[in-house]
């Protein structure tokens, strides 16, 4: 992640003590966002929203699997995993594999290992992937995306899908 601080819009002592702003942190891997209070004010700005890290890892992580060129996610062992998950019974596929997300009270960073096909341009597909990304997140949570850090770990290659255990030599 960035050597930055993620923060958030000053203000000022008298706005939180109005309850016009404020934010919080828990422990937990939420963002507490403080919203207005009193009976003067709109419906819709009393009370509080908490998002939850796990909230922008799976948003970021289903974004970035929409865009073409992207085979995988992960590193190897974690897709190694993964594959015995997904196939066993019941089990589901983990849309947050290869995301780390830092979120701060109103900005979020995020960092993306990916496996893409080989043959197109990786330069293009991180390019896509970081505008999917940032966009999907900041409409859906609200959250300022501050950079998209992907990592490109592995070329998927047209050979890698065969199935060998199809032939064998002795019965």
């Amino acid at each position: 992640m960035a050597a930055q601080e993620l923060t958030s819009k000053s203000a000022t002592s008298s706005d939180t003590e109005k309850g016009l702003v404020g934010g919080s942190h828990s422990a937990e891997g939420a963002t507490t966002v403080t919203g207005r209070t009193g009976p003067s004010e709109p419906p819709a700005t009393r009370g509080k929203t908490s998002i939850a890290d796990v909230v922008v890892v799976k948003i970021a992580g289903m974004a970035a699997r929409e865009i073409p060129g992207v085979h995988d996610m992960g590193g190897g062992l974690s897709r190694t995993i993964g594959a015995v998950r997904d196939r066993v019974p019941g089990g589901r596929p983990n849309v947050g594999r290869g995301v780390k997300v830092e979120v701060g009270e109103r900005q979020t960073a995020i960092d993306l290992d990916i496996v893409v096909e080989y043959g197109v341009p990786i330069t293009d597909v991180a390019h896509d992937v970081r505008e999917n990304v940032i966009t999907a997140v900041e409409r859906i949570t609200g959250l300022e995306v501050v950079e998209v850090n992907v990592a490109i770990n592995d070329v998927h290659l047209p050979d890698d899908d065969r199935d060998t255990t199809a032939e064998t030599r002795v019965e």
